[in-house]
């Protein structure tokens, strides 16, 4: 049995008996001790590592909600509004203009040797570009022959060119779902909203790797990024498993150089509720120490700034029309329902106000058939829920993950555009959350906003917009509860807090690896700390060598 112990500047715990310590102890990829060298020394024979003398070390970081496809979607081309780094640390600019988007994505398609392969951007967000809607006409500029798509910065929204409508079969007269937007000559705009609609053309533009499943080198990218971010286990929420997609996941993450923990939820699309539950509840033999199977997603509604959300009176604050249901609420009922009595846990996307009062509602029925003392269902972006809601959900032994990136990326808009003042400040309510009782993580959501663990607590922390307001000032919380979110919080949402979230004898040996201490940089700051690498399960995975 061969120990190793790692001295560090400073090793923070997330463990309230000794919160700090100097020295961690890992035998077999696990933590068997912390705290001094002298404490350590009993267990018997070791190596002591000084490789991280200079270092601050912590908890490694938790993704509660991420998506695997921010590694497969670099092989595609980047078209947000924001700068953004690639898994090489390159940085792609912004592009401000619909023009500015047309001409990036002509240049890729000059640059590709098969004439009939499809172009796929992503990261579109019109709402910065004074909510222009692109047509199926502009991306007819990039080309009129291949077929081109781009997925938008939330994920719900794709729009398409006229070959790419035209191989999907839309290109028709008689639409008739609110999810395909016609124009003055009765056919689709390009724009095409909701899953149902946008996974059928997906295919034919190129997302049938990026978005439904993944591809090996999307894995490996994604792995990359985590070591980045300081993380060392990420939820990778919603994918339409089956068995040769597992397999993938396997094959990837069995490699020994694969630096990071996957947790892989099951969607619930394309299968009946008994076959969802059924499905998922079998993975779990098949987990591992690099994937962790067995988990439910439910998407509900869609997105705030896509207007596709479904808010509760007053609706919109620019009097657009209310958004999707994404999911029947006898389907919810059912799905809960089987869940609990298979003892599967449940993560529901809810944007909107009325998506969420509908997956309380439908939780406590089903809890009132089948009893479960500690579910943790959670509530995924819950971005308006209301005081009186999380009170609810406290009562109910639910847990929450806040969108708390959306301060930054949308509260400008959220403010002035979509749900206005009142609503806009109090949208991801950590302080709401925790005074509650509600477990609480906090998010990125990648691809929607970078993989960057920090930068998230830095938004939960601060509650600044792009232009640089404090939006919501009663709803921020501490350096300490914001790190505590993308540690400990997001392993308790998870089911996983007995072997992740904090350094204490018998978890993982999973560190993040920081060149400052969060607890004493300027909270203004927190973003911008540089991250060395991570431990995960006891290997060293250092970001200048990834």
């Amino acid at each position: 049995m061969h120990t190793t112990i790692y001295t560090a500047r400073k090793i923070i715990t997330m463990n309230p008996n000794q919160p700090v310590v100097s020295h961690v102890a890992v035998r077999d990829g696990r933590i068997l001790g912390a705290g001094s060298l002298e404490d350590l020394a009993g267990w018997g024979d070791y190596d002591l590592d000084e490789r991280f003398a200079d270092k601050v070390l912590m908890p490694g970081m938790i993704e509660g909600h991420g998506h695997t496809m921010e590694g497969a979607l670099w092989s595609f081309s980047y078209v947000g509004w924001f700068d953004r780094m690639d898994p090489d640390g390159h940085v792609w600019p912004g592009l401000k203009s619909v023009d500015a988007v047309v001409a990036r994505l002509s240049e890729m398609e000059r640059a590709m040797k098969d004439p009939d392969a499809p172009l796929l951007g992503w990261g579109l967000d019109p709402i910065y570009m004074g909510n222009v809607r692109m047509t199926r006409a502009d991306l007819d500029r990039v080309s009129s022959t291949r077929p081109v798509g781009i997925l938008h910065a939330s994920g719900h929204i794709l729009n398409v060119n006229t070959k790419g409508l035209e191989l999907a079969g839309l290109l028709k007269q008689g639409n008739n779902h609110s999810g395909i937007p016609l124009g003055a000559d009765g056919l689709p705009t390009g724009e095409l909203k909701s899953p149902e609609i946008m996974m059928p053309a997906g295919k034919h533009v190129g997302m049938d790797r990026a978005f439904l499943a993944a591809d090996a080198q999307g894995l490996v990218n994604y792995g990359r990024l985590c070591v980045r971010a300081g993380v060392t286990t990420s939820s990778d929420l919603g994918q339409q498993l089956n068995d040769d997609l597992v397999g993938l996941f396997e094959r990837v993450t069995g490699d020994q150089s694969y630096p990071a923990c996957l947790v892989v939820f099951r969607i619930n699309f394309g299968v009946s509720p008994e076959e969802l539950v059924d499905y998922t509840a079998s993975l779990r033999t098949r987990t591992t120490n690099r994937l962790d199977l067995g988990r439910i997603k439910v998407i509900a509604d869609g997105s705030i700034q896509g207007f596709s959300a479904r808010l509760q009176w007053p609706g919109y604050y620019n009097g657009a029309e209310n958004g999707l249901w994404y999911v029947a609420p006898d389907q919810l009922a059912e799905i809960y329902g089987r869940a609990l009595k298979a003892g599967v846990q449940v993560h529901t996307h809810t944007n909107g106000d009325e998506a969420t009062q509908l997956a309380i509602d439908t939780l406590e029925a089903a809890l009132r058939k089948h009893p479960d003392f500690d579910h943790r269902f959670t509530l995924q972006h819950c971005q308006l829920a209301s005081a009186a809601q999380f009170r609810k959900m406290a009562r109910l032994g639910m847990c929450v993950n806040l969108f708390a990136n959306h301060h930054f990326y949308w509260g400008d808009e959220h403010y002035s555009l979509t749900v206005g003042p009142e609503r806009a400040r109090r949208m991801n309510a950590c302080r709401t959350a925790l005074e509650a009782g509600v477990p609480m993580t906090i998010h990125s959501d990648a691809p929607v906003t970078p993989l960057a663990p920090l930068f998230t607590a830095w938004a939960a922390v601060n509650r600044l917009t792009a232009s640089g307001r404090v939006q919501g000032e009663g709803e921020r919380i501490s350096v300490q509860d914001a790190l505590f979110a993308v540690t400990l919080g997001a392993a308790i949402t998870m089911k996983m807090d007995h072997q992740i979230g904090s350094i204490e004898v018998g978890k993982r040996a999973d560190f993040a690896v920081l060149e400052e201490d969060p607890t004493e940089a300027d909270p203004a700051a927190l973003k911008d700390l540089a991250v060395w690498g991570t431990v995960q399960g006891g290997r060293i995975f250092a970001a200048a060598d990834i």
